[in-house]
């Protein structure tokens, strides 16, 4: 039996292909769906079956792309409202691929119709050999159950435990369990780093699977729970009735700063995804800073949203098509172009750049009555020490945090590391702060030079 994990560090994202004699399957596949068509022929199968354990709310699937290049059929739970041709799936189907079998498993809770895959390998006995769990159960952690417009967190929450302890735990112990996402995905609130596990070490060390009442898991999945992002709706739509093939989008165009700040006046989202260290010593005013070094398109998804056109600013030709691939695959279509030779482009026309403060923490430390600071990492993180006198503001929640902040006044931002707070502070001053002050290092920085918190 063949089986191959491919994961996305940028989304946090796990797919896999599965095969035997010359029949593949492939899960819970990425938008763009060339790295699968690779492996097949590197492999020797042929893709014949496309699966989704639910329709996804961080990315855009390609299982439409993958079918039509393929002729593979595509599997998806029941209750889906799937628009796409497909074969809706619930216990008791499966699919037999030569020496392998793949045995469907209802276990709703993040979603109405997700399903688990079971794995059986008739080379090594014809027992369970993996779970592909989506996102019913992460490696620590299980699935939000509060993605539905049809079904409140509680609601999901019980079918939840239901599917966890009646299906999954019913497993043996030494069944191997692959999720679909890993740490860092806000599919989950607390995923571990490992991009595989077992069910019996998830049954000793995962806390959602720890004995139990029902009405005490309930409770512990819908309390403090991550906002929700607002682009999660629009791609579980998107997902339902298939997405458009990637070769379709238009190409990137260069545009001449004249263009983009014309452009720019009308409403565009000028993103610039160069490094912090490139971005605040000189931009674009009013542009939207999102570092390609770290989770990208998911900060893009949730600052930006689906609904704006984009003008990329970018260090070359290389980073903007990387940007404009993983923008698409959360779903970000409407990028309209990047702007011809980026910054030196845009000061070589004569048009005006302007920079971001950036100070120390030791700086901080001393000029702490003069400055607002706040603080844009998340509850749980602030929960486990903060900035005495720092107002809480998570960057999902910016826009609409600081209505009661003053624009005038120099507003210091940090978040774990950097990278967030450097995002934060370019949408503070697109919103009309005048001194946003970015703090290098961040909260590890602070706690690093041993400066007291609470």
């Amino acid at each position: 039996m063949i089986f191959e994990q491919f994961y996305l560090g940028c989304l946090a994202h796990a797919s896999y292909l599965i095969g035997s004699e010359g029949v593949a399957a492939v899960v819970d596949p990425q938008r763009d769906v060339d790295i699968y068509i690779d492996a097949s022929e590197r492999l020797g199968v042929k893709i014949e079956h496309v699966i989704e354990t639910h329709l996804h709310a961080d990315f855009v699937s390609g299982h439409g792309e993958l079918a039509a290049r393929t002729g593979a059929t595509i599997y998806l739970g029941k209750g889906s409202g799937a628009t796409f041709p497909h074969r809706a799936v619930g216990d008791g189907d499966g699919i037999d691929m030569g020496q392998c079998r793949l045995e469907f498993l209802q276990t709703p809770g993040h979603t109405v119709e997700s399903v688990s895959v079971v794995v059986k390998d008739r080379e090594r006995g014809g027992a369970p050999y993996a779970v592909l769990t989506g996102d019913t159960l992460f490696i620590g952690d299980v699935g939000r159950p509060d993605l539905s417009d049809t079904q409140t967190p509680a609601e999901l929450a019980r079918m939840l435990y239901d599917s966890l302890r009646r299906k999954l735990l019913t497993l043996p112990d030494d069944v191997l369990v692959y999720p679909a996402h890993g740490a860092g995905s806000m599919c989950g609130r607390n995923i571990g780093t490992e991009r595989s596990s077992t069910i019996g070490r998830e049954r000793r060390t995962n806390y959602a699977l720890q004995p139990m009442p029902e009405e005490q898991f309930v409770k512990t999945m819908t309390e403090d729970l991550p906002a929700r992002p607002e682009y999660f709706v629009q791609d579980v739509a998107m997902n339902r009735r298939g997405a458009v093939a990637l070769e379709s989008l238009p190409a990137l165009r260069l545009l001449p700063a004249a263009d983009v700040r014309e452009r720019q006046k009308q409403g565009a989202t000028l993103l610039d995804t160069r490094a912090a260290t490139a971005y605040l010593p000189g931009h674009i005013q009013g542009s939207i800073h999102i570092g390609l070094g770290g989770q990208f398109a998911a900060w893009a998804g949730a600052v930006i949203g689906l609904e704006r056109d984009v003008i990329l600013v970018a260090e070359d030709g290389k980073a903007a098509e990387e940007a404009r691939m993983r923008l698409a695959r959360v779903g970000m279509d409407r990028v309209t172009g990047v702007l011809e030779d980026g910054v030196a482009g845009w000061a070589g026309a004569g048009l005006p750049l302007a920079m971001t403060e950036q100070i120390t923490v030791q700086d901080l430390k001393e000029r702490l009555g003069e400055l607002v600071v706040v603080d844009v990492r998340r509850p749980a993180e602030w929960d486990g020490g903060h900035i005495a006198g720092a107002l809480l503001r998570p960057l999902d929640k910016l826009k609409s945090g600081i209505q009661d902040l003053d624009r005038g006044r120099a507003t210091a931002v940090h978040c774990k590391s950097g990278y967030r707070s450097a995002i934060a502070c370019s949408l503070l001053e697109a919103a009309g702060f005048e001194r946003p002050i970015n703090v290098l290092g961040g909260y590890d920085a602070w706690v690093g030079a041993g400066i007291e918190t609470e």
